[in-house]
């Protein structure tokens, strides 16, 4: 019998503070419940954001005019420093991780994806959980992912996952906006269910990430749609992944309506 498979997606407002800094605490309680998973013979995907915020931790304020240059190299700086956090605290809960960058182009048909395939396949077979982000820093605009929501869906269908995680800032999809009072959290929402009414548009500043409820809700549908059962949750909500797994009431659940 083969092993579940679990995709989560990791934003980076989940990951960070009001200041946009980095929370160890967040990282670790992630880790922890992948590692629990783990020891249940579940195998985690971990798709993570977080290298631009990352690296502009290190460099501060880029004198780098263009955005596109900017974003590359703060992905490039903030990428290896996201590794090290995740080494050190899988290696502390005595598991190993690896690093798996990719552009849209990687997911194509032929060669680049059986070459996806080949690698996850093979972390997996060594339970190494693979830590999957865009490869932003040589991502040309044609072959970037819209956000990493689309990367997770794609690698939830690339290794035939159970189901697809995305954690959020929020509980899940409201009603309206999530803090009034008159809002109310859907439990489960169907793929041929119209709730785009409901989504609520956001700013966000350089390097807080490019996905929003929006982009979440589509993806969770068109991931639902390939059979997958995708859910958006809090991710800074305690033990949420192992909740979600274990069946419990947590987040939007997305379904097919044709199942």
């Amino acid at each position: 019998m083969s092993k579940k498979r679990v995709v989560v997606k990791v934003g980076t407002n989940v990951m960070t503070n009001k200041d946009n800094r980095i929370l160890g605490p967040i990282l670790k309680e992630l880790v922890r419940q992948i590692s629990v998973l783990y020891e249940e013979d579940i195998m985690v995907v971990l798709v993570s954001s977080g290298s631009a915020i990352a690296g502009k931790e290190v460099l501060g304020e880029c004198d780098i005019k263009d955005p596109s240059s900017r974003r590359q190299v703060y992905s490039a700086v903030g990428q290896p420093r996201m590794m090290r956090h995740y080494y050190s605290i899988f290696h502390d809960y005595g598991m190993r991780c690896a690093q798996v960058l990719a552009t849209k182009r990687d997911f194509d048909p032929g060669a680049y994806r059986e070459n996806m395939i080949n690698c996850y396949e093979g972390l997996l077979s060594q339970g190494v959980i693979p830590i999957a982000n865009e490869d932003d820093a040589v991502s040309l605009t044609m072959s970037m992912f819209s956000d990493n929501d689309e990367l997770a869906s794609l690698v939830a269908q690339l290794v035939n996952a159970d189901k697809l995680i995305i954690l959020s800032d929020t509980d899940g999809l409201y009603t309206g906006h999530p803090d009034d009072d008159d809002s109310e959290k859907l439990e489960q929402v169907k793929t041929d269910d119209n709730v785009e009414k409901y989504v609520q548009a956001s700013e966000k500043g350089e390097g807080e990430g490019r996905g929003g409820m929006e982009s979440k809700l589509k993806i969770a549908k068109y991931t639902a749609s390939k059979g997958i059962p995708t859910y958006i949750a809090n991710g800074k909500r305690p033990n949420v992944i192992v909740d979600i797994v274990e069946g419990k009431d947590v987040g939007t659940e997305f379904i097919n309506s044709e199942e």
